[in-house]
């Protein structure tokens, strides 16, 4: 009963439209620093563009879309998804437009964009699958963190495996759609702020260069999937393969990459062993890391 109660303050905090306030503050607190002063002005306008377009306006739909259907504040059933997606889809595409008119900061507007498109990617696969929308909305603004700090950026990470133990212990996803999630919001979320910035001549300087996002990506969706694969698969001792999939993948990051990318690897490693011990046998995690 702990470990449920834990879990839904988790995925709580985690909604897309609330996990954006603290994670599109420091963005906007980032962006409002300009020649090492900070920009009051500039922050308040960014600060009002994302909480009304990306968490108000959003969270308002859910509310009274809850409220109208008398569900769940997650919206369990996939059908009932659509028209919160939708509205959240045209919320952020009317962010990005007066982002856009007002001249705000090209990074925020590229991001609102982001947005409004992988809202749309997950709409579609919505109509097929229950792909998790928590991943999804915490994956994008850590991918911008990432694209803005780098390693440091890349820690917010440490959130993801978290979040999928939460969502899957709460039955409102399985493995796979939570883990999808969030490998889908990191990788659109990037090549996509990349794409638009060169797209539309956006002036953002001093990202993280592209390879090197790429690489944090992967050290930070490395274990997740291992554990993920590991808990569908058939395999006697699966324990054994997970350690050697850990080993491999210390060894290529150490070899190939950054070493903070390794760092990353190691820090979301570590969380997602703690999190499969702390789960118990009903987290399919669990039974990889007690298999023989």
């Amino acid at each position: 009963m702990e470990k449920l109660k834990i879990a839904k303050a988790i995925s709580t905090f985690t909604n897309p439209p609330i996990i954006c306030i603290p994670l599109f503050l420091i963005i906007c607190l980032i962006l409002s620093f300009e020649n090492g002063a900070f920009n009051l002005s500039k922050f308040i306008v960014l600060e009002l563009i994302s909480l009304i377009f990306a968490s108000i306006l959003p969270m308002a739909i859910i509310l009274y879309w809850v409220k109208k259907l008398d569900t769940d504040s997650d919206i369990s059933n996939r059908e009932d998804r659509f028209t919160p997606l939708i509205v959240g889809i045209i919320s952020y595409f009317i962010g990005f437009l007066v982002s856009l008119f007002v001249g705000a900061d090209h990074f925020l507007t590229a991001l609102l964009l982001c947005y409004c498109v992988n809202t749309g990617v997950v709409l579609l696969i919505t109509s097929k699958w229950k792909i998790s929308v928590h991943t999804t909305g915490l994956s994008g603004p850590v991918g911008a963190l990432i694209l803005l700090l780098g390693p440091i950026g890349a820690l917010f990470a440490i959130l993801y495996p978290i979040l999928i133990w939460s969502r899957v212990t709460l039955n409102k996803h399985t493995l796979a759609q939570a883990i999808a999630g969030g490998v889908q919001g990191f990788f659109l979320t990037v090549l996509e702020m990349y794409l638009y910035i060169y797209l539309f001549n956006f002036d953002v300087v001093a990202l993280t260069p592209l390879a090197d996002c790429i690489w944090y990506i992967l050290a930070i969706i490395f274990t997740p999937i291992a554990l993920g694969i590991l808990s569908y698969s058939d395999i006697s001792n699966k324990k054994g393969v997970f350690i050697l999939l850990e080993l491999i993948g210390f060894i290529f990051f150490l070899i190939f990459s950054p070493f903070d990318v390794l760092l990353i690897y190691i820090i979301i490693s570590i969380t997602c062993i703690l999190i499969s011990l702390y789960a118990g046998q009903d987290f399919a995690w669990f039974n990889v890391m007690k298999s023989s």
